[in-house]
């Protein structure tokens, strides 16, 4: 057969088998090696209850350190000021205690700036209060007794732990004897009586007013007769007032008279007063008048 011939039918045959065999061979490889590998991977294992609950609480554990790793400072502070507010709470309740208890009980009492007053018959008329915790010192018992003493204008109580209590006086300071039916009465300068007697007290004025000590005519003697410096107040031997406009004062042994009128300016009266004396002894002066200081009459 000569090289342009067409091939015969036997051969097309031949190499149409032939190829179908290629074909029926690479399949089967094919899906041999699929087959293979289907065989080679290993099966997904069933998750069980217990693996999900390991799984749950791994995960809680985890959020719980990272929630306290983000919060550490501020537990720290609410701890401080825990045990702060507690340690505050035992020093208050310990103090308390201790305040309330025999601890710091009254054992002795003193009493300071008794001049006229019996300090020994205040500490004896206070004598209940011995054995009272401090803070249970009963006031009103202190005050009761405290009015069974005239001289005694006003007083402080001070605690002075652990076991003082110190009563501190203020006295009344008399400034002249009122003449009554059972003698003279020396009074202070409201009027409330210190002490009787038959004579008359040295070294204190005699008071003569209308009205009686609750008058305003006694009030501007009392508020006179304060305002004196010593040195005047020794020489004086007798006040008089009808009215709280006409204070009138006497003077030791010269019986000279000083015109005062109302209690006003008392303090530049007494000044003024002292200057004129300086210079007008009263051993030669009739009267002095020292109602208007700023114009002052000798006689």
């Amino acid at each position: 057969m000569s090289r342009g011939a067409l091939p015969s039918r036997e051969a097309q045959q031949a190499r149409g088998a032939a190829a179908d065999d290629e074909d029926d061979t690479g399949r089967y490889a094919q899906g041999r090696g699929s087959h293979d590998r289907t065989e080679d991977a290993p099966e997904d294992e069933p998750i069980g209850w217990r693996d999900l609950w390991r799984a749950s609480r791994a995960r809680r554990r985890a959020l719980r350190a990272e929630a306290r790793r983000f919060t550490v400072r501020t537990r720290r502070r609410r701890w401080y000021w825990i045990g702060s507010l507690g340690a505050v709470v035992l020093l208050i309740v310990g103090t308390l205690a201790a305040a309330y208890s025999p601890l710091f009980s009254v054992r002795e009492v003193t009493v300071v700036g008794a001049d006229t007053v019996d300090a020994d018959a205040i500490v004896s008329a206070l004598d209940d209060q011995i054995g009272t915790p401090m803070p249970l010192v009963d006031h009103s018992a202190i005050r009761a007794a405290m009015l069974e003493f005239p001289l005694i204008e006003t007083y402080q109580v001070e605690s002075h732990p652990p076991h003082e209590l110190v009563v501190r006086l203020v006295e009344r300071t008399p400034v002249g004897a009122i003449a009554t039916d059972a003698g003279y009465t020396v009074v202070d300068a409201a009027g409330v009586a210190l002490s009787t007697r038959e004579g008359k007290p040295e070294g204190q004025p005699v008071i003569d007013v209308g009205g009686g000590t609750s008058s305003e005519a006694f009030a501007a003697v009392g508020q006179v007769l304060r305002s004196l410096p010593s040195s005047l107040r020794k020489q004086v031997t007798e006040v008089t007032a009808s009215s709280p406009h006409d204070v009138t004062i006497t003077l030791g042994a010269s019986n000279a008279s000083v015109v005062w009128g109302n209690a006003s300016d008392s303090a530049l009266k007494a000044v003024v007063l002292e200057d004129v004396m300086a210079d007008r002894p009263a051993d030669g002066v009739q009267e002095y008048d020292v109602s208007s200081p700023n114009a002052v009459v000798v006689r």
